[in-house]
């Protein structure tokens, strides 16, 4: 398998911990996309959308963090829910993070720290973290008396939603404000196979 990808995408980071989790055998390769390698022709002819994630397994090409876990987890029978019945409740949560938790975190955090200040529409970040602060609320307060998020052992659906909360570039979040969020994060880096998302993929801006 390869993981088309780079170490500054949560979308790309949250894939790359399952494939990791589920004890898959896969490479990653690089992309640019900071120089426009993603809208390149070439990039095009594997993902027309011209996004990374992209996973290549054999003659199965896949692009979308939520179908790409999904694809995981039905391949190895893992993180998926042990159940009819949790499979629905991770696909809900699945769901929910791309709308409501990683769109708005990946948008917030790329114009704070990846945008010249000049470019920045300083008006549109303290909308987007409030947003953000609703649905970190929705989070905590989901994770108050659960271990995982959906059922009783780790699933995609905590790998999609803790995706982006491990970084280190400011966006909003401090996990302190934040509780249960803080303990359950503990809880996946305590997790056989999880890395760090600098530690895991390239990054396009060195440290």
């Amino acid at each position: 398998m390869k993981l088309y990808c780079f170490g500054e995408s949560g979308n790309a980071y949250k894939c790359a911990l399952a494939l990791e989790m589920a004890d898959l055998d896969w490479e990653p390769v690089f992309v640019d996309f900071f120089k426009g390698e993603a809208r390149s022709a070439e990039f095009k002819a594997i993902n027309e959308m011209g996004e990374v994630p992209v996973l290549v397994d054999g003659d199965t090409t896949l692009t979308q963090s939520g179908v790409i876990l999904d694809y995981i987890s039905s391949k190895t029978g893992k993180l998926g829910g042990r159940s009819a019945a949790e499979r629905r409740e991770v696909l809900r949560w699945l769901f929910w993070d791309n709308h409501k938790l990683s769109t708005a975190i990946g948008t917030t955090r790329f114009l704070m720290n990846f945008l010249p200040p000049e470019k920045r529409p300083e008006a549109v970040i303290p909308f987007l973290q409030g947003r953000l602060k609703a649905a970190y609320t929705v989070l905590n307060d989901h994770l108050d008396s659960r271990t995982w998020i959906a059922g009783e052992a780790v699933t995609i659906a905590d790998l999609s939603c803790c995706g982006y909360l491990f970084y280190p570039e400011p966006f909003g979040f401090d996990r302190t404000d934040w509780p249960h969020i803080d303990r359950w994060l503990d809880r996946i880096s305590a997790l056989p196979g999880w890395k760090h998302p600098y530690d895991l993929l390239t990054r396009a801006f060195p440290a």
